[in-house]
């Protein structure tokens, strides 16, 4: 009988980790590294690639990055083609982390701003997961992670172009889960909560007085676990979800968010 613990092991998997850069992805795909998966990433730019390149192999993992521009239809084919080429085969594993966030005021907000939220957070996790779906049908199994939000659930000011995405995100998950769950793909969603990294950055930046952001203050006083998440705390939940120790969990969204959405907040003194 086998240990229960090969279940979560990635061996012989190929993994996408797209905008695995840093932060979050780079934690996700370092994770899934770990378990045994091979790991393809993309960025825009190629002095980010090759440095992130350098990171992966010092923690020993084989990871090989890639010039693409995951809203580009164009481009993604080209990233699949030379996936496939590179690794044998194209990804088992699909987590579509890449995205970008641009607080403004609604009123203030252009279109065109809104349009670009939307189109690198939803409309290219669609694209992505379109190019690898009929392989993993073609093959009989395969695994999507979408890299959702808070803001999949909940509103905030500043926030209408992500939140509209990361709401539709969610969608997506669970009408992928719905149209190819009987081709054994699983298609699930992660919802970070509140995650230090260098994007979160600016709302954690210690004030002139010496007293914290009045936001970290906020994050904080909702969070139950009192602390905000760092990206390690994403990658067991990442393993989970890729592997086959979650064959029968689909279109579901897994909130690592420290108990926030649990939690209605602590009454006035």
């Amino acid at each position: 009988m086998s240990n229960i613990l090969d279940s979560f092991r990635l061996d012989g998997k190929v993994a996408l980790v797209t905008g695995a850069t840093y932060g979050i992805g780079f934690a996700i795909a370092s994770a899934l590294g770990e378990a045994g998966a091979k790991i393809a990433f993309n960025a825009r730019h190629a002095d980010k690639v090759a440095a992130a390149e350098e990171r992966y192999r010092e923690l020993g993992i084989e990871a090989h990055g890639y010039v693409a521009d995951v809203s580009d239809e164009v481009a993604v084919a080209d990233l699949i083609e030379s996936i496939q080429c590179d690794f044998g085969g194209a990804p088992d594993i699909l987590v579509n982390n890449a995205g970008i966030i641009k607080r403004i005021p609604m009123l203030e907000m252009s279109a065109a701003d809104f349009r670009q939220v939307v189109d690198v957070d939803l409309t290219a996790p669609f694209i992505v997961a379109k190019a690898c779906i009929p392989h993993m049908v073609e093959r009989g199994h395969g695994k999507i992670i979408n890299i959702c939000s808070m803001m999949s659930e909940l509103g905030r000011e500043t926030v209408a172009g992500y939140a509209a995405a990361k709401g539709g995100l969610k969608m997506l998950t669970r009408n992928i889960c719905s149209e190819f769950g009987d081709a054994n793909i699983q298609c699930n969603g992660i919802g970070p909560g509140y995650i230090a990294t260098p994007q979160t950055a600016p709302l954690r930046e210690t004030q002139p007085d010496g007293s914290r952001h009045p936001f970290d203050q906020f994050i904080i006083s909702k969070t139950p676990a009192a602390r905000w998440g760092a990206p390690e705390d994403l990658k067991g939940p990442a393993v989970f979800l890729a592997s086959d120790a979650s064959n029968f969990v689909n279109g579901h969204i897994l909130y690592v968010d420290g108990g926030i959405l649990a939690y209605i907040g602590k009454q006035p003194a």
